[in-house]
Protein backbone atom coordinates (compact mmCIF):
# COMPACT_ATOMS: atom_id res chain seq x y z
CA UNK A 1 0.00 0.00 0.00
CA UNK A 2 1.89 3.54 -1.22
CA UNK A 3 2.00 6.04 1.68
CA UNK A 4 0.10 9.52 1.07
CA UNK A 5 1.73 11.80 -1.22
CA UNK A 6 4.39 8.95 -2.00
CA UNK A 7 6.48 9.44 1.15
CA UNK A 8 9.05 7.17 2.24
CA UNK A 9 8.50 4.63 5.22
CA UNK A 10 10.95 6.69 7.41
CA UNK A 11 9.72 10.33 6.05
CA UNK A 12 7.81 12.65 8.45
CA UNK A 13 4.95 14.73 6.73
CA UNK A 14 5.87 18.27 7.02
CA UNK A 15 5.73 19.88 10.15
CA UNK A 16 5.15 23.20 11.15
CA UNK A 17 4.53 25.08 14.31
CA UNK A 18 3.09 29.06 14.22
CA UNK A 19 3.44 30.29 17.78
CA UNK A 20 1.50 33.39 19.53
CA UNK A 21 -1.58 32.34 17.24
CA UNK A 22 -3.70 34.13 19.78
CA UNK A 23 -3.38 36.96 21.70
CA UNK A 24 -5.00 36.03 24.85
CA UNK A 25 -3.70 32.77 25.86
CA UNK A 26 0.27 33.24 26.90
CA UNK A 27 0.98 30.52 25.29
CA UNK A 28 -0.79 29.56 21.84
CA UNK A 29 0.98 27.66 18.97
CA UNK A 30 -1.32 26.54 15.73
CA UNK A 31 0.61 23.07 14.40
CA UNK A 32 0.47 21.23 11.30
CA UNK A 33 1.34 17.62 10.43
CA UNK A 34 0.93 17.62 6.98
CA UNK A 35 -3.01 18.06 6.57
CA UNK A 36 -3.34 17.74 10.59
CA UNK A 37 -3.57 20.65 11.83
CA UNK A 38 -4.34 22.01 16.12
CA UNK A 39 -4.40 24.50 17.92
CA UNK A 40 -2.84 24.39 21.52
CA UNK A 41 -2.78 27.31 23.59
CA UNK A 42 -1.67 26.84 27.79
CA UNK A 43 -2.83 29.33 30.39
CA UNK A 44 -1.40 29.56 33.86
CA UNK A 45 -3.98 30.07 36.76
CA UNK A 46 -2.68 31.26 39.73
CA UNK A 47 -4.90 28.53 41.80
CA UNK A 48 -4.57 24.12 42.36
CA UNK A 49 -6.99 21.79 42.90
CA UNK A 50 -8.28 21.47 45.71
CA UNK A 51 -5.85 17.92 46.98
CA UNK A 52 -3.16 20.04 46.44
CA UNK A 53 -4.00 23.07 48.55
CA UNK A 54 -1.60 23.99 50.76
CA UNK A 55 1.17 21.64 49.44
CA UNK A 56 3.19 24.61 47.62
CA UNK A 57 3.71 22.61 44.36
CA UNK A 58 1.41 23.43 41.37
CA UNK A 59 -0.22 21.08 38.70
CA UNK A 60 -0.89 20.62 34.68
CA UNK A 61 -3.35 19.45 33.09
CA UNK A 62 -4.58 18.82 29.71
CA UNK A 63 -8.26 19.20 27.47
CA UNK A 64 -7.90 17.67 23.76
CA UNK A 65 -11.40 17.80 21.64
CA UNK A 66 -12.06 17.38 17.78
CA UNK A 67 -14.13 20.34 16.73
CA UNK A 68 -17.31 18.70 14.53
CA UNK A 69 -15.92 19.76 11.02
CA UNK A 70 -12.65 18.36 11.78
CA UNK A 71 -13.13 15.21 10.37
CA UNK A 72 -15.14 14.06 6.69
CA UNK A 73 -17.99 13.27 8.86
CA UNK A 74 -20.01 15.58 11.79
CA UNK A 75 -18.09 14.62 15.40
CA UNK A 76 -20.38 15.81 17.42
CA UNK A 77 -19.35 17.97 20.56
CA UNK A 78 -18.34 16.76 24.24
CA UNK A 79 -21.71 17.89 26.32
CA UNK A 80 -22.46 17.96 29.39
CA UNK A 81 -19.42 16.30 30.86
CA UNK A 82 -19.69 14.06 28.51
CA UNK A 83 -16.67 13.41 26.83
CA UNK A 84 -16.00 10.09 24.56
CA UNK A 85 -13.61 7.93 25.25
CA UNK A 86 -10.46 8.41 22.84
CA UNK A 87 -10.90 12.18 23.88
CA UNK A 88 -10.30 11.11 27.52
CA UNK A 89 -7.24 9.20 26.59
CA UNK A 90 -5.41 11.52 24.58
CA UNK A 91 -5.98 14.22 26.71
CA UNK A 92 -4.30 12.16 29.47
CA UNK A 93 -1.28 11.07 27.46
CA UNK A 94 -0.79 14.58 26.70
CA UNK A 95 -0.89 15.70 30.54
CA UNK A 96 1.34 12.66 31.56
CA UNK A 97 3.57 13.57 28.64
CA UNK A 98 4.39 16.90 29.79
CA UNK A 99 4.29 16.53 33.26
CA UNK A 100 6.93 13.93 32.95
CA UNK A 101 9.48 17.19 31.57
CA UNK A 102 7.81 20.06 34.40
CA UNK A 103 8.60 20.16 37.90
CA UNK A 104 5.36 20.96 40.01
CA UNK A 105 7.18 22.04 42.86
CA UNK A 106 9.02 25.10 40.97
CA UNK A 107 5.88 26.26 39.81
CA UNK A 108 4.18 27.10 43.36
CA UNK A 109 0.37 26.89 43.66
CA UNK A 110 -0.46 27.31 39.61
CA UNK A 111 -2.12 24.88 37.49
CA UNK A 112 -1.01 25.03 33.69
CA UNK A 113 -3.91 24.55 31.74
CA UNK A 114 -3.29 23.07 28.06
CA UNK A 115 -5.62 22.58 25.50
CA UNK A 116 -5.77 21.35 22.08
CA UNK A 117 -8.67 22.07 19.57
CA UNK A 118 -8.22 19.53 16.41
CA UNK A 119 -9.38 21.80 13.57
CA UNK A 120 -8.60 19.22 10.95
CA UNK A 121 -7.80 15.47 11.36
CA UNK A 122 -5.63 13.55 9.35
CA UNK A 123 -3.99 11.02 11.28
CA UNK A 124 -1.45 12.03 14.37
CA UNK A 125 -3.58 14.07 15.88
CA UNK A 126 -2.27 13.15 19.43
CA UNK A 127 0.96 13.31 18.68
CA UNK A 128 0.35 16.62 17.34
CA UNK A 129 -1.42 17.60 20.50
CA UNK A 130 1.64 16.79 22.50
CA UNK A 131 4.29 18.99 19.82
CA UNK A 132 2.08 21.96 19.93
CA UNK A 133 1.31 21.82 23.35
CA UNK A 134 4.83 21.53 24.71
CA UNK A 135 5.73 24.44 22.37
CA UNK A 136 2.84 26.36 23.82
CA UNK A 137 3.91 25.13 27.68
CA UNK A 138 7.11 26.83 26.91
CA UNK A 139 5.71 30.18 25.64
CA UNK A 140 3.52 30.47 28.68
CA UNK A 141 6.31 29.59 31.08
CA UNK A 142 8.35 32.62 29.92
CA UNK A 143 5.53 34.97 29.43
CA UNK A 144 4.49 34.35 33.14
CA UNK A 145 8.30 34.36 34.02
CA UNK A 146 8.61 30.79 35.48
CA UNK A 147 12.53 29.73 34.92
CA UNK A 148 13.55 26.50 35.58
CA UNK A 149 9.98 24.43 35.29
CA UNK A 150 10.54 22.83 32.42
CA UNK A 151 13.54 20.50 33.25
CA UNK A 152 13.26 18.55 29.99
CA UNK A 153 11.64 18.63 26.31
CA UNK A 154 9.17 16.18 24.83
CA UNK A 155 8.10 15.05 21.19
CA UNK A 156 5.95 12.60 19.96
CA UNK A 157 5.68 10.41 16.62
CA UNK A 158 3.90 7.75 15.96
CA UNK A 159 5.73 4.39 14.67
CA UNK A 160 4.54 1.12 13.57
CA UNK A 161 4.67 -1.78 11.26
CA UNK A 162 1.74 -2.12 8.22
CA UNK A 163 2.04 -5.06 6.14
CA UNK A 164 4.87 -6.04 7.72
CA UNK A 165 7.08 -2.76 6.90
CA UNK A 166 7.90 -0.50 9.79
CA UNK A 167 6.63 3.07 9.62
CA UNK A 168 7.43 6.22 10.88
CA UNK A 169 4.86 9.18 11.36
CA UNK A 170 2.07 6.73 9.66
CA UNK A 171 -1.67 8.69 9.28
CA UNK A 172 -3.71 6.27 10.63
CA UNK A 173 -6.87 8.05 8.82
CA UNK A 174 -5.59 5.37 6.32
CA UNK A 175 -6.96 2.07 5.83
CA UNK A 176 -4.47 -0.58 6.84
CA UNK A 177 -3.51 -3.52 8.92
CA UNK A 178 -1.64 -1.84 12.05
CA UNK A 179 0.02 -3.53 14.40
CA UNK A 180 1.81 -1.04 16.78
CA UNK A 181 5.28 -1.94 18.38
Amino acid sequence: MPRPADRKLDQLRPLSFERGYTRSAPGSVLVKMGRTTVLCTCCVEPKVPDFLVGKGKGWLTAEYGMLPGSTNTRKPRDKGGKVDGRSVEIQRLIGRSLRAVVDLSKLGERTLWLDCDVLEADGGTRTASINGAFVALIDALNAAQLKGVATDSVAAISVGVVDDQERLDWSTSRTATRTWT
